[in-house]
């Protein structure tokens, strides 16, 4: 009997949404700025030019939740598509920044004359999905430790500059906003990042964090 074997194509390359939008009014916001809140809640998306937002939601008991970091050229503010009568989303700067928005309805009519920024921006969709999915299998899991480094690894993929010592240099966090995408409290994240730096996995100052990716791999593969 013949074998038989399939083929797998290889990936398509992702779509770029910015090659199908149309630029827009740059806004400026300093360090520490309100994009939006729940109280004033947004109807466009928005694309970051320069610096970095935080995105957080309220919790029914009143706590900050850290959904993401986006830093340039990642869009936030797909909620406004929903146009829900209520919205727990806010969104601040990390630094001063630099954006670009579309309404909704600018968008809607953006996409009827170019289709594929909708399916731009469904990738973008599916793979946040996936990394949420990602996260919520952390917390069913992981211990506070293993999420905690988790999210360092993920943040230093996305948002770290690689060194030529093979670690990975980022910005500096504080242990607020950890704690706010851990999930746990901010005296607990000092005290695993005061372990994670006597174990020689990372360096932390007001300057930025310097993440040793090896040895911190390593250390989750041998504490799973």
């Amino acid at each position: 009997m013949a074998s038989s074997t399939m083929a797998y194509a290889p990936p398509r390359p992702l779509e770029d949404p910015l090659a199908h939008l149309p630029c827009s009014t740059i806004l400026e916001y300093r360090k520490g700025q309100v994009v939006y809140s729940q109280d004033q809640p947004s109807t466009s998306l928005y694309l970051v030019i320069d610096g970095k937002v935080k995105v957080s939601r309220l919790s029914e008991h009143g706590h900050q939740v850290v959904v993401d970091i986006y830093q340039p050229d990642e869009f936030f503010g797909e909620s406004a598509f929903l146009n829900l009568p209520q919205r727990a989303e806010q969104v601040t700067t990390l630094e001063d920044t630099k954006l670009m928005a579309w309404t909704t309805a600018e968008i809607e009519d953006i996409v009827l004359k170019r289709p594929r920024l909708a399916v731009a921006m469904l990738q973008i969709l599916v793979q946040r999905t996936i990394n949420l999915t990602h996260r919520i299998e952390s917390f069913a899991a992981d211990n506070i430790a293993r999420r905690l480094a988790r999210s360092l690894l993920r943040f230093s993929e996305r948002l770290g500059t690689a060194q030529p010592d093979g670690s990975v240099k980022m910005a500096a966090f504080t242990h607020e906003l950890l704690s706010q995408y851990v999930g746990t409290s901010r005296e607990i994240v000092t005290h695993y990042m005061n372990q994670f730096r006597r174990q020689g996995f990372l360096q932390y100052s007001r300057r930025g964090i310097v993440l040793y990716r090896t040895v911190f791999e390593q250390w989750l593969r041998e504490n799973s």
